[in-house]
Formats: C-alpha cells, sequence, structure tokens
C-alpha cells in the first residue's frame, strides 16, 4: 500500500514547472516516491482524500507555514574523498596545477575506509543545504579504493546519486601531471568502468543511482582514452564527464601538446552533444560556446571553486545566450572547502555580477540552474520541478527567522540574496531525510570526530 506525504501550506513553493509557477500558501502530495499533487492548499487536500477514500494509505502530514518549498537542488560536479583535505596548509595559495602537485601525494595514502566515510561527508553537507542529487567525479583510486566504496557512502545517506568513474592514466613521465604512481593503465580502466555500469547503473525512470564516464583532464589522461571511453559511454547509453578550459594554464597546455583549444579538441574526440557535460570552462573562447550551445554540451559551472583558485569568472551569461546548458557544482571540497548548494547559487548569481554587471543574472536565473540546468545536464527529465510525475525530491527552507527577516515581500529571491540558510525539509524519493534542520540517516557528531581522525592520519603521512 502507497503511503501519502503531505507538505501542506507553504509561505510560497516554488515549482519550476513550465510555467514557473509560484504558489502562495502551496502544498504538495507525494505518494511513494512520486509528485501527486501540487497546488493551493485546498485543492491538494481535496487530492488527498479522493486518494485516500479509494486506498485507506496512512498520511505523514508536515506544516509548511513560513517556508519556501522549491525542487531539491541538483548538484553536478564534485570530488567527493577531497573531504579529507580542506584547508591543508599546503595548498591554500595555489592555482591549479600548482594545487594538484601539492595534494596528489596526499591523495595516494587514501584508503576505502577514508574513501567511504569522506563520500558520506560530502553528501550529508549537501542535504543539508537543500541538494537532493548530486553527482560525483572521482579519478583517485589508490590502496584498493573503488567506486563502489563512494556508491555505499552515498546510498547510507539517502541522496539521489550520479557516481561517475573518473581515471587518470598519463603520468609525470609521459607529460602529464599526476605522478606516476598515482595513475592507472588504460585497460584496467575501461575493464572497471564497463563493470560498475553493468553493476550499478539504473536507466529506469526515478533512479536512486545512476553511472557516468569521466576520464579527469586532458593534461591527465590520453586522447586514445577519450575516444575508447566515449565509445564505450554510448554503447551503455550513459553520460559522459570531464574538465575543461578550467585556467590559463589548462588552456595553455592544449594548445601546447595538440595545438587545439579545449573546445576543439573534445570536438575532435567526439566529446560533445547532450550526453555530454564539461565541469568549468572558465576559459571557453566564443566559438567554443557557441559549438556547446549548438551540440547542446553542458557546463557544470563551479564559482566558488574558481575564485578559490583563481581561475576566473567563467562567462555564464554568455553561454546561457548561446544556449548552452548550464548547470552548477559545489566541486571538490579542497578546492571550495565547503560543499553549500544554496550557497553556490548565491555566489553564482553574485559572481556574474561582478564580472558582467547587476543584470547578468537574477535571483530565479540562479535556482533554475541549480534545479531544472542541473537535471539537463545529467540527462534527468524526472527532477528539477514540482509537478505531478516527477520524482519527490523537495526541499524547503524557513524564511522567518532573523536571517530572512525584512525579505519576505520576495521570499524566493530572498533565498538567494540573504545568507545561505540549512535545510529544514529534505525530501528524496519520497523519503524525509533531513528535517527541522538535522539530518536523519547519519549522526553527524560522530561522523565528524571519525573523518577528522582520518582527515589527520591521511595528512600525517599515515593509511
Amino acid at each position: 500500500m502507497s503511503r501519502f506525504l503531505l507538505l501542506s501550506n507553504a509561505l510560497v513553493v516554488a515549482t519550476m514547472d513550465d510555467a514557473r509557477r509560484e504558489i502562495s500558501g502551496g502544498s504538495v502530495l507525494v505518494e511513494g516516491g512520486v509528485i501527486a499533487a501540487v497546488g493551493p492548499a485546498a485543492d491538494v487536500e481535496r487530492a488527498l482524500a479522493e486518494r485516500t477514500q479509494a486506498t485507506g494509505a496512512p498520511v505523514e502530514r508536515i506544516d509548511l507555514a513560513g517556508h519556501v518549498a522549491l525542487p531539491g537542488l541538483i548538484n553536478t560536479h564534485h570530488h567527493m574523498y577531497q573531504t579529507l583535505t580542506r584547508a591543508l596548509p599546503a595548498a591554500q595559495d595555489a592555482e591549479l596545477f600548482g594545487w594538484l602537485r601539492a595534494l596528489y601525494p596526499v591523495w595516494a595514502r587514501m584508503t576505502p575506509d577514508a574513501l567511504r566515510v569522506a563520500t558520506m561527508t560530502a553528501c550529508a553537507e549537501l542535504v543539508l543545504s537543500g541538494c537532493t542529487t548530486s553527482s560525483d567525479h572521482a579519478y583517485v583510486f589508490p590502496n584498493g579504493c573503488r567506486l563502489d566504496d563512494t556508491i555505499e557512502a552515498a546510498r547510507a545517506v539517502g541522496i539521489r546519486f550520479h557516481a561517475t568513474r573518473g581515471a587518470m592514466s598519463l603520468g609525470e613521465s609521459s607529460g602529464g601531471l599526476p605522478p606516476d604512481d598515482l595513475v592507472e593503465s588504460e585497460d584496467a580502466i575501461l575493464a572497471d568502468t564497463r563493470r560498475v555500469i553493468e553493476l550499478f547503473h539504473d536507466a529506469a525512470p526515478g533512479a536512486m543511482l545512476r553511472v557516468g564516464v569521466a576520464p579527469c583532464s586532458p593534461f591527465s589522461v590520453t586522447r586514445d582514452l577519450m575516444r575508447e571511453s566515449a565509445a564505450l559511454a554510448r554503447s551503455y547509453g550513459v553520460s559522459l564527464h570531464t574538465h575543461l578550459a578550467e585556467n590559463d594554464n589548462d588552456v595553455a597546455y592544449s594548445l601546447e601538446k595538440f595545438g587545439q583549444t579545449p573546445a576543439d579538441y573534445v570536438e575532435a574526440l567526439g566529446w560533445v552533444g547532450p550526453d555530454v557535460w564539461h565541469a568549468h570552462c572558465v576559459k571557453l573562447d566564443d566559438a567554443g560556446m557557441r559549438m556547446f550551445g549548438r551540440t547542446g554540451t553542458g557546463v557544470a559551472h563551479c564559482p566558488c571553486s574558481n575564485m578559490r583558485l583563481a581561475s576566473g569568472v567563467a562567462p555564464v551569461r554568455a553561454m546561457r545566450c548561446a544556449g548552452v546548458p548550464v548547470g552548477l557544482g559545489v566541486d571538490g571540497s579542497a578546492s571550495n572547502d565547503g560543499a553549500h548548494m544554496l550557497g553556490e547559487a548565491r555566489q553564482a548569481m553574485l559572481l556574474q555580477r561582478v564580472g558582467y554587471g547587476p543584470s547578468a543574472m537574477s535571483a530565479r536565473e540562479a535556482l533554475e540552474m541549480a534545479t531544472l540546468g542541473g537535471a539537463r545536464l545529467l540527462g534527468r527529465n524526472d527532477i528539477g520541478a514540482l509537478k505531478p510525475g516527477m520524482a519527490a525530491d523537495i526541499v524547503a527552507f524557513d524564511v522567518g527567522g532573523i536571517e530572512h527577516a525584512g525579505a519576505l515581500r520576495d521570499p524566493v529571491a530572498a533565498l538567494m540574496f540573504c545568507a545561505p540558510a540549512r535545510v529544514a525539509l529534505g525530501v528524496i524519493d519520497g523519503r524525509v531525510v533531513a528535517r527541522e534542520g538535522r539530518l536523519e540517516t547519519l549522526d553527524l557528531r560522530a561522523h565528524a570526530a571519525r573523518h577528522n581522525a582520518l582527515a589527520t592520519a591521511l595528512a600525517n603521512g599515515e593509511r
């Protein structure tokens, strides 16, 4: 028998549906893992009465008075293992390549237990920031670590998860950036990628787990691996992801090694199309933007990381005008050092204004990128909006506190303009995962202590 969850009487329900309805005094009815009705409270109550009269199913009611409800936010780029190396002194004041060189030796000591704990930390932090779906780009697999460890951790927290099997195959001795002892053979990479797709990928609507293919970057894998990975992904019908054009040094590497801009490089290798999304693209040129727009190739915009590493201001306004699909990513927690999805959306809005003027991005455009934009990048048409038939991923923020005082003439915009809040309610696949600002699936204090012990051991050269 289905169970019902009624989220009632919200100050505003920002649906992000086709009409972008914002319903004052709205309610959302969930049946199982699917949204059954969205609308004014009285209309949704009638829908509930009709359904329960027919089924007699139990109902859980949650009052959202004073809250803004919206679709769960969608994170399109992360490296969850990096929560182990946040604010590491050796990497605090470096640009991308120097930052990576400082951290590669530390990451090489990571164990499967540390990877699982780090991923749980990242997932918990995301859920508490309003995120209900996240991708993860894991590309470092030392000491027996496997993608399976990240999947186990995400399941434990309860987040909807897109695990991408990353890889590095081009070590320093062959002209790449990572140390030789941290790369894998390309045969092993492709074999394990097939294994995890066949074992874990769920293509069904409403899937809680999907798998993608994600060679790390132009400076850490060969062109052969890029081509083979694209062919493998398309043979299984899964998505493709990598880093691209992150900063000036990244572009210079492509020009020197390949004689091509980053956009020309990926186009030549078949890494364009609606099944592909690239992280960063801070330095994507005008021709590249036009090509991405024409082919439906997506971009995961990571504003906090781009500022942290001084990579620059990505031309997101120009990308969107060119038709490029854009979502948001918090990026790894050693180049952002935090993972607050609502805060990332706010930062995206503010940074575009710094670079391109006060009308470069509105509050609602930022929320659209964090919801519908992310869904498009991940190839999902079942998340990102609140409407009947969509997966029941719903978050609510309490705007009755001091942080939002004086901003309630436009409570939806207040989520962007005011200080980023912790989520009050997080529902994923119809299940309440966060309630009254607390995670239901994990003892955070005990988990943080365990995480800190593992991070300290890793930084001190222990395993």
